[in-house]
């Protein structure tokens, strides 16, 4: 954290809207966590984003001062990619937001979210879409696995069933 100044950090505080969470704050050990306890990585710190445009901040932050990032969604994470030591941790848990669309019967879903949050917003309008198995997994990442789960072999993968994303590249665009 030595490489990592102050005066950096205070900056991108200045700049970024969600909550950064740094080794001596109180809650940075159960913030670092995720569901695979076997994974105990420690970031220089954490970005935990509230919208879009505070992932471009913490991406052009990361890039700026050369730090290895790491994305956590859902937390479910069970290879431990979401966390990485010594480095930014990019951490989306807080933006959980499901919109139904019942015009469509269409949903979307914030990063953030497990399949437990996303399926009791759409169960309450009798929808239901294809997602894992374990509803602690996060709705993000187990999209960008493929995802099989309960109603897969019926109406496909997961990811056979995204329309559409708002993507932040890794330029921070």
């Amino acid at each position: 954290m030595e490489a990592l100044l102050k005066a950096d950090i205070d900056e991108f505080k200045t700049h970024f809207l969600g909550e950064v969470v740094l080794p001596d704050d109180a809650n940075y050990d159960e913030v670092r966590q995720i569901w695979n306890a076997m994974i105990d990585r420690k970031p220089t710190l954490i970005a935990r984003c509230t919208s879009p445009e505070d992932v471009v901040q913490a991406i052009q932050f990361g890039r700026t001062q050369n730090l290895l990032i790491s994305i956590r969604g859902g937390g479910h994470n069970i290879a431990g990619n979401a966390v990485c030591d010594d480095g930014l941790m990019i951490d989306l848990s807080l933006m959980k937001g499901v919109h139904v669309d019942l015009t469509t019967r269409r949903a979307s879903v914030e990063p953030g979210c497990t399949l437990n949050e996303f399926d009791e917003v759409v169960q309450e309008h009798g929808l239901a879409t294809p997602l894992g198995i374990n509803s602690t997994t996060g709705v993000a990442g187990l999209t960008l696995g493929g995802g099989f789960g309960w109603l897969s072999r019926k109406y496909g993968m997961t990811v056979d069933n995204l329309l559409s994303a708002e993507v932040v590249t890794a330029d921070g665009s």
